[in-house]
């Protein structure tokens, strides 16, 4: 994944966890806009979360944060 993705999705996920606590779910669409300008970045975003990762539609802030963290 991209750094610049990476980056966008640690942004996200730690401003929900501030001000929404620990158990905030999201989506990987919370990391664009609602205007489709960057199809690829969030094709990108699907397939790290749907594809690659087998991920649930809403999942735990907190998790996506710490796997993004570690690499995987």
């Amino acid at each position: 994944m991209r750094k610049e993705l990476r980056e966008k999705i640690l942004e996200v996920c730690n401003q929900k966890i501030d001000q929404k606590g620990t158990g905030v779910g999201l989506s990987f669409y919370a990391f664009f806009k609602n205007k489709n300008d960057q199809p690829e970045v969030l094709m990108e975003a699907a397939r790290w979360w749907i594809e690659t990762h087998k991920l649930d539609h809403f999942e735990k802030a907190v998790k996506i944060r710490d796997m993004v963290r570690s690499g995987v």
